[in-house]
């Protein structure tokens, strides 16, 4: 960690009335933004903000002291642009399909359709399109899979809808899952999860020639 972190509030689950009381995630990110003390800064896109959220308050205190380095890429990852939305629902649901418990999985399956159909969409791309992601996460379950697909026939969101419910859902239904997971590192799965989604949105946001290359906590099954 850089020594000019090491003043910083310590980060904590939850929300904090001031800097003395400790931080989260995104109030420390409000914090070294210059912008008022809050957990919902505009410095950052709500949806990313409300993943940084979720990885700060389920992961264990020995393990979040770790995520303070992340905290000022996030810093001017704003946008408008659906895609970015959509791109992050898409990185969660992959990200914790593979992982969750069966009966997270549909639930799981219908985001990563909903993600690839909203992203078709805006790519003027035939519907029914996947990207290598999504294939790989809906191969890992496959009766999930079809459910899904069956499902996700006889629905069809609207822009508004996906921005205001199904995105958000995926983030949140995503970090349960992996939480959740019997895995032996969920804290390094939802790390990676965190540093996956910056580096997607710097790329979408700013161009992938300032991406920065991600190399993921390794996480074992």
């Amino acid at each position: 960690m850089d020594n000019h972190l090491d003043h910083l509030p310590v980060l904590s689950r939850g929300r904090h009335r001031n800097p003395k009381r400790g931080a989260c995630f995104m109030e420390l990110a409000s914090y070294l933004a210059g912008e008022r003390w809050s957990d919902h800064p505009a410095c950052t896109h709500p949806l990313l903000a409300a993943l940084a959220r979720l990885v700060n308050d389920n992961t264990s205190d020995e393990s979040r002291a770790k995520l303070v380095g992340l905290v000022p890429s996030i810093i001017g990852l704003t946008s408008d642009d659906l895609r970015v939305d959509a791109n992050i629902a898409l990185r969660c649901a992959t990200t914790a399909l593979p992982v969750a418990a069966a009966e997270r999985q549909l639930a799981l399956a219908v985001s990563v359709l909903a993600a690839e159909e909203m992203l078709a969409r805006l790519d003027g791309a035939p519907s029914g399109r996947l990207s290598e992601a999504g294939r790989q996460a809906m191969a890992e379950v496959p009766h999930a899979a079809e459910q899904a697909r069956r499902f996700s026939r006889a629905a069809r969101i609207t822009q508004k809808g996906f921005r205001r419910y199904a995105a958000p859902n995926a983030v949140q239904l995503a970090v349960v899952g992996i939480v959740q997971a019997c895995i032996p590192d969920p804290d390094a799965l939802l790390r990676r999860l965190l540093e996956e989604a910056i580096a997607d949105c710097t790329a979408l946001i700013r161009g992938p020639q300032t991406t920065e290359p991600v190399t993921p906590a390794p996480v074992h099954a």
